[in-house]
């Protein structure tokens, strides 16, 4: 007979065991760092400087100090010292610091919506996958144009870009604060200035869906608002490209 049960490697009482609080408590203490398995970190390589009691992290790769050789393990700060938990086929865990949930396939810890083919909710979703690892995805990307400083000149450029291979389609708007200086406002891109909308709206709260093509777009490409009316000189306007990635076969 083995000293632990099978799959949680919880520890039994022997017969004729002297002190045999101690073998059960040891148990109680796997049981409560698993059971409802959440942990505040997956990164970190060496344990923290002040745990509270309870902590449980999963060693990151190239661990060292009290976790050395803990790579991917479950680390549980209980009663002063730190207990090494190895994980299972099929081990849930929730991520606190990522918001994500983790399971233990093939000797990983893989999200939980890519091991069962979910899909997330993201900047940027693969939506399909071949089996050379071909890829096809939809994408976001946003920006507030001009941020703190609002709006100021003729023409306000994107910091965020088109990627080159990007099959955009569309881009949408929102001013956020009541633009001034200019009586609206066109959004395109250089040389096509009103690709994605023109005459705007400057009032806060005025939106548009600029939807095109689709078109596939092979350079990084900036975002454009061009003033009509006067140059800008106050306000805010948020934008979001949307657009489809393509991925090679790896």
């Amino acid at each position: 007979m083995s000293d632990t049960t099978t799959n949680l490697l919880l520890p039994y009482i022997l017969a004729a065991q002297a002190q045999k609080h101690v073998t059960h408590n040891e148990a109680l203490r796997i049981l409560d760092g698993l059971v409802q398995l959440s942990v505040l970190d997956r990164d970190l390589t060496a344990p923290p400087g002040s745990p509270n009691d309870g902590d449980r992290y999963i060693v990151g790769s190239g661990a060292t100090g009290d976790w050395a050789g803990w790579d991917e393990d479950v680390a549980l700060f209980t009663d002063g010292t730190w207990l090494r938990l190895p994980p299972r086929a099929g081990w849930l865990v929730w991520v606190q610091d990522e918001a994500r949930a983790l399971v233990w396939i093939s000797a990983v810890w893989t999200p939980l919506d890519v091991a069962m083919g979910l899909l997330s909710q993201a900047a940027s979703v693969d939506v399909a996958r071949g089996a050379l690892g071909s890829t096809t995805g939809i994408a976001v990307l946003e920006q507030t144009l001009a941020g703190l400083t609002g709006l100021a000149g003729p023409t306000v450029t994107s910091d965020i870009e088109i990627p080159d291979r990007a099959i955009v389609l569309g881009v949408s708007t929102r001013t956020a604060t009541t633009i001034t200086g200019a009586t609206s406002y066109d959004c395109g891109i250089a040389g096509e200035t009103s690709k994605f909308g023109g005459a705007l709206g400057i009032a806060a709260g005025s939106t548009n869906i600029g939807v095109i093509g689709p078109q596939a777009f092979y350079a990084d490409t900036p975002i454009q608002l061009t003033a009509r009316g006067g140059s800008f000189t106050g306000g805010a306007v948020r934008i979001a490209i949307h657009y489809l990635t393509l991925g090679a076969p790896t």
